[in-house]
């Protein structure tokens, strides 16, 4: 038995500190490829790191599993993380940067674009690393819950696979003497640009949402040490996260409005789709941390503050000004003369100036209705009209029939939501805190956004969607104000 012991111990060794040397050799044989494009190097290099993420996601089941007095375990793989991926990402950005020049010197503004996120993702890893590392030191204060301990693996899981899927996409150079290892590796190399900028923001996004747990666990002791009492600083601190989520949201717009110009209609919906998630949680996150009890109590005429400034103006960008440049960029390029006829200008300077009307008055009304919009919200709005666009992208590649039809039926829908977010006597259900009261009925919708993303019906599906929320009031103008109000502050 105690042999058995001594060989499980080897064995963990082995799974968390194996990993440094071959990561390293990793980065030797990618320094090869770069200087002399061999392909046999590439190979040697992508088993390096695939044997690592292997070994990144067993070596602490293994330990759990064989034996409980690795004492070592946890703070022997932290260190590996560490090492491992200061490695690996800063490699994955020379990297793409070579790739541009060297394989591919007649880029396209996708493929810059995506080498720019790849050294956004690094430093997104390296920052997160390094203040997880920070606010670890509150943790003698703060016991470890099990939640979030999966909730790391989590993270774990996403980032060993996607360096290596990065590195067999990046360091790929083609053979004339395909090998088994080669043939596999190539087959992944020829991933596409849409499904690894899937990839990486889903990365981006377990990332993030790995700082917001160390923030959640260790903020309170962690401002208690810094503050010192003082809640005017206390504040101020705090505030820089809802901001930070606002200002995510406007970057949403000006990415929607970049993919619209590359003609990719999709992956703009799912960008402003992305604005609106962030729209919303800035502002619950804001009334989590307590951020708008001085606002909400405030005496002035006005309730004008910062963040509701930097609210408004992200709003603008993302559901005013975006959704406008998207439909008149995109429907002035389709060679359709039916389309062309259309005042396309007219209906896109009118709904985003109606969208600003909105706004202006959603900021400057003084009694605003418990759980309810007057008029349509501008999120909504946007989401509402970018909708139809995706099967009109379709219609145009497939060069259909329909795309009059569904090019007459996005400029009157431009119009129908401009005029819908300014009909103040309408009141709009706040789907947002309806969601939150309401597990089961975001966990279906949720489902069946996911399961239709990648099919011919994410267009249909979100249209319908956006056309009941349209119609709501007809069903929810005899819900009690108070009593949504109720239910939403329980």
């Amino acid at each position: 038995m105690k042999e058995e012991s001594k060989m499980a111990q080897r064995i963990a060794a082995v799974l968390v500190y194996g990993r440094a040397p071959l990561v390293f050799a990793g980065m030797v044989f990618a320094v090869g490829v770069m200087w002399t494009h061999n392909p046999t190097l590439y190979v040697l290099g992508a088993l390096c790191f695939l044997i690592s993420m292997c070994f990144d996601l067993v070596d602490r089941w293994f330990s759990t599993r064989f034996g409980q007095n690795f004492k070592l375990t946890d703070l022997a793989d932290r260190l590996m993380d560490k090492l491992v991926y200061s490695i690996i990402f800063p490699l994955l950005t020379a990297g793409a940067m070579w790739r541009l020049l060297e394989v591919s010197p007649e880029y396209t503004r996708v493929e810059l674009l995506h080498a720019i996120l790849v050294l956004f993702l690094c430093i997104a890893v390296l920052v997160r690393d390094n203040f997880a590392q920070f606010m670890r030191k509150f943790s003698v204060k703060s016991p470890e819950k099990a939640e979030e301990l999966q909730y790391t693996r989590l993270r774990k899981v996403v980032a060993a696979p996607v360096g290596a899927l990065l590195y067999i996409y990046i360091f790929y150079v083609p053979s004339s003497r395909p090998g088994f290892f080669y043939d596999r590796l190539s087959s992944i190399s020829h991933i596409s640009l849409r499904n690894l900028f899937f990839v990486e923001i889903l990365c981006l996004i377990v990332i993030f949402g790995s700082i917001a747990m160390n923030c959640r666990k260790y903020g309170t002791l962690c401002l208690d040490e810094i503050c010192l009492g003082d809640m005017t600083l206390r504040k101020r601190i705090l505030s820089i996260f809802p901001n930070a989520l606002t200002t995510m949201n406007a970057l949403m717009g000006l990415l929607a409005v970049f993919f619209a110009y590359q003609g990719k209609i999709r992956e703009a919906y799912l960008l402003l789709m992305g604005g609106a998630v962030f729209d919303k949680v800035d502002g619950a996150l804001a009334r989590k941390l307590g951020l708008t009890a001085v606002a909400e109590n405030s005496t002035r005429r006005f309730n004008v503050t910062f963040g509701g400034i930097m609210d408004d103006i992200a709003d603008a960008v993302s559901f005013c000004i975006a959704p406008g440049w998207i439909f008149y960029v995109f429907l002035s390029e389709i060679q359709n003369p039916v389309i062309q006829y259309l005042p396309l200008k007219f209906a896109a300077v009118m709904y985003t100036l109606l969208g600003f009307a909105r706004l202006a008055y959603f900021t400057l009304d003084r009694t605003p209705i418990p759980g309810f919009f007057k008029g349509m919200p501008t999120p909504a709005a946007a989401l509402l009209v970018t909708a139809p666009m995706i099967m009109l992208e379709t219609a145009v590649a497939e060069n259909s029939g329909t795309v009059a039809a569904w090019g007459i039926f996005c400029f009157f829908l431009m119009l129908m939501a401009a005029v819908a977010m300014n009909i103040y006597p309408i009141h709009y259900l706040h789907i947002g805190r309806f969601m939150d009261r309401r597990p089961w009925f975001t966990r279906i919708n949720l489902a069946v956004l996911l399961s239709s993303v990648f099919t011919p019906l994410f267009g249909y599906v979100v249209l319908t969607y956006g056309l009941l929320y349209l119609a709501s009031p007809l069903y929810t103008k005899n819900m009690d104000p108070q009593d949504i109000a109720g239910k939403t502050a329980q």
